[in-house]
């Protein structure tokens, strides 16, 4: 048995939660100044992360919008396009979009509001889209 058995310490890897990892990759290419390699991101991320991995995450995020690609030699280099709240109301989206009766889901997400997000949403709502907001 070993000393972190003994002592009952898990030394098994930590697993992502959902979307941990696409945000990691995402905020890795926020910082960066102009487009980059998979390799890059798989140095700036460290630990023991896949190549192939990165591709797929990077591949997953281009579907959804959050970042561009343009080929480069036979490989590609990625930006990001969205930031990570961006790929968090993508997700939402995603979400909406799966479900029949989408008039159900909004008013079950709305009564879920608390007070004050339920008034920033609203104050959302009627802002005019020519001003920016």
């Amino acid at each position: 048995m070993t000393r972190n058995a003994r002592e009952g310490k898990d030394t098994s890897p930590r697993r992502r939660g959902q979307g941990e990892l696409e945000t990691q990759v995402l905020a890795a290419l926020r910082q960066a100044a102009g487009a980059h390699t998979a390799g890059w991101v798989q140095e700036r991320l460290g630990g023991d992360l896949a190549y192939t991995t990165v591709i797929t995450i990077l591949t997953r995020l281009h579907a959804k919008g959050a970042v561009s690609r343009e080929r480069v030699g036979r490989s590609f280099e990625w930006t990001a396009v969205a930031d990570e709240a961006g790929l968090a109301a993508l997700r939402m989206r995603r979400v909406l979009d799966g479900e029949t009766d989408r008039e159900a889901v909004l008013a079950s997400f709305v009564t879920g509001l608390s007070s004050d997000d339920e008034r920033l949403l609203r104050d959302l709502l009627a802002e005019d889209p020519e001003e920016g907001g």
